[in-house]
């Protein structure tokens, strides 16, 4: 009997009586997914986990504080059994033999007319694992499958193409430029796409992971015509959508830092079109830190601020007060800034801040390209100039920049 497969089946508990006898760690841990699935617990046990505890004053179960006792197994449609007492166990897994509820022993598998699968769950799917009486190689399956799911390395698109479907758009932040470093989602969303409109900064090594079918779009070659380049973007978005594929609008960092992800939000509301937006990390804060900057540190600076460089000081269309800025004390992260840097430095310096203030160019940051450039606010354009620094690049200034990690001993 204990070499016969199980035969897998999905119960469906909501508002039906489970029993569960125990109140220790295998209880604190499968309680939450019969609570999940609307099930009425009873748990039967002299004493409680403070978690199992928290669920019983919440109302969430209800729990009689006492040992298990013939009857109450009565009318349960599920059982699970698992108490240190083995004398126990057997007179509850007995009475559940006799009442024809299936039931779980968690410390004698092959006694048991039931075993809990190790499962996991990605956006709605349940994934669930039996290995017989091999609970670790289960927990390595489900983790397996769960982490390809999430991460799009395993493929499962859902029948979206039905009819009446609405179409959709998602707008991906897809992180500093390492492909790790897109989110879970991000990447989900991808593998699930059948367009992709990409821009230029997004990561682009993703692309190369999608399928045959994938149609990949770079946004800087969408003919523009008559309309400015945001205008066709969004209605490629939009047109692309109405035709009921799933659209990815993959952007570099996070849509709503400098991306003009509401803009296209805006346009595709216009259009009825439902959009999701996913973020993404920040080129802000993830480049810095991959070259050893932390933005803030105890003691040397307590708030960063994060500017658009892609308008000089002396434009009429910035909307920066650079005066003010120069009399903060903490750290100032540019991002498209540089071949503005020079004249960002100078309108620093006029409004107060020291002429050696560190600085620190990162260059491709992330990626196999980065590098680090360090000036200070009176050399870094001439710097930037002679050490050939190119887009993309993020700017950081403060004294942050001189704060360094101790070399291990």
């Amino acid at each position: 009997m204990a070499d016969t497969p199980a035969y897998p089946v999905g119960l469906r508990l909501a508002g039906r009586r489970v029993v569960v006898i125990g109140g220790g760690q295998v209880a604190q841990r499968r309680l939450p997914a019969l609570i999940a699935a609307g099930a009425d617990v009873l748990l039967v046990s002299p004493s409680a986990t403070p978690s199992v505890d928290a669920m019983a004053e919440t109302g969430e179960i209800r729990w009689e504080r006492r040992r298990y006792q013939d009857g109450d197994l009565a009318g349960a449609w599920y059982a699970l059994v698992a108490t240190r007492d083995r004398e126990a166990n057997d007179r509850a897994s007995a009475e559940a033999e006799r009442e024809r509820v299936w039931c779980v022993r968690a410390d004698d598998a092959d006694a048991a007319t039931a075993w809990t699968p190790a499962t996991g769950r990605v956006e709605g799917v349940t994934v669930a694992v039996l290995t017989g009486n091999d609970p670790r190689r289960s927990a390595a399956v489900r983790d397996a499958v769960v982490e390809g799911l999430r991460d799009g390395s395993l493929t499962a698109p859902a029948h979206r193409h039905r009819s009446g479907a609405a179409p959709g758009v998602s707008l991906v932040g897809g992180g500093p430029g390492d492909p790790d470093l897109i989110t879970v989602r991000g990447r989900r969303l991808l593998a699930e796409a059948d367009v992709v409109i990409a821009d230029r900064l997004g990561p682009r090594d993703l692309l190369d992971e999608l399928p045959p079918h994938v149609e990949v779009i770079d946004a800087a070659k969408i003919p523009y015509g008559r309309f400015m380049a945001q205008e066709a973007i969004n209605n490629a978005l939009i047109e692309h959508a109405k035709a009921g594929k799933a659209v990815v609008r993959l952007k570099g960092g996070d849509p709503y830092v400098f991306g003009r992800g509401m803009e296209e939000l805006q346009a595709l509301a216009e259009a009825g079109i439902p959009c999701t937006v996913v973020p993404g990390i920040s080129s802000s804060i993830s480049v810095p830190g991959a070259v050893g900057i932390p933005v803030t540190h105890r003691g040397v600076a307590h708030e960063f601020t994060v500017v658009s460089g892609h308008v000089g000081p002396d434009d009429p269309r910035s909307l920066v007060d650079w005066a003010s800025l120069a009399k903060l004390t903490g750290t100032l992260v540019i991002l498209m800034g540089v071949d503005k840097i020079g004249l960002i430095a100078e309108a620093l310096v006029r409004g107060g801040r020291p002429a050696d203030t560190a600085v620190a160019v990162i260059q491709e940051g992330t990626t196999a390209a980065q590098r680090r450039v360090d000036a200070t606010l009176a050399t870094v354009g001439e710097t930037v100039r002679e050490q050939g620094v190119r887009p993309p690049a993020v700017i950081v200034i403060g004294d942050v920049v001189k704060v360094n990690a101790p070399s291990p001993s």
